[in-house]
């Protein structure tokens, strides 16, 4: 099972990823802190990514 909104996502899970707008599926930049991956996004020109958490497989998310 892969993460639908990324391309590639299950080698994402437990990260924060950045993508360059929603509904874009191409992780720009990704980590452990979601700083770090606006400011590796913003270096490669992106001025408002969208960043978010990508679950670990079979982790449980309550919303």
């Amino acid at each position: 099972m892969s993460y639908s909104l990324l391309k590639d996502g299950d080698k994402y899970g437990g990260m924060y990823v950045a993508t360059k707008a929603f509904g874009d599926t191409e992780v720009v930049s990704s980590g452990d802190n979601p700083v770090k991956v606006k400011e590796e996004a913003s270096k490669k020109g992106i001025d408002d990514p969208v960043i978010f958490y990508v679950p670990k497989k079979g982790m449980v998310s309550i919303y």
